[in-house]
């Protein structure tokens, strides 16, 4: 889509989207920025709501992940795609961090609270990230149900929490 396009589209003048964007890469890294702001946002919020327990926190993360990751497909696709334009690097960089330390975090409390195992926190986050994002991936393809992706969500958490035991 072009930035006229665009413009047509939400119905403002063919000249407007260019005072606030430099092009179209400009305007897609802005949408990204704002899908990883909205993801952390969402993601913090079920953590808040969450009790203490490791288990309620990766139950409510992982929820919270699914949740926005198959209601916003196109975004998170835009998100975690490698299209960016290098001067919006440094920002997409800091937004990707701060997603990734609510798992980084998690994992810390949870071996503080010894219901975490020792290790570094950094590995033991890739399995999580990668079960939320691989199971997200088979609903969108339609491989899962929404009934299949809530269990398979349920079964998901299960394995990591067996897995992060100490």
């Amino acid at each position: 889509m072009s930035l006229r396009e665009l413009a047509r589209e939400v119905g403002v003048s063919p000249g407007a989207p260019s005072h606030h964007f430099k092009g179209r890469q400009a305007l897609l890294d802005a949408l990204a920025l704002e899908g990883y702001a909205r993801l952390t946002t969402a993601l913090t919020g079920a953590l808040d709501q969450a009790d203490d327990s490791l288990t309620d926190r990766l139950t409510a993360l992982a929820h919270a992940y699914v949740t926005f990751a198959t209601a916003n497909a196109a975004l998170l696709d835009l998100m975690y795609g490698h299209q960016h334009e290098s001067t919006a690097s440094g920002e997409l960089t800091a937004a990707t961090q701060r997603l990734t330390a609510l798992g980084t975090q998690l994992i810390e409390r949870g071996q503080r609270r010894g219901e975490v195992r020792a290790g570094p926190v950094d590995r033991l986050a890739v399995p999580l990230t990668a079960a939320l994002h691989g199971l997200t991936a088979l609903a969108l393809s339609g491989a899962l149900s929404p009934e299949e992706t809530e269990d398979g969500l349920n079964e998901t958490v299960a394995v990591l929490l067996r897995g992060y035991a100490p």
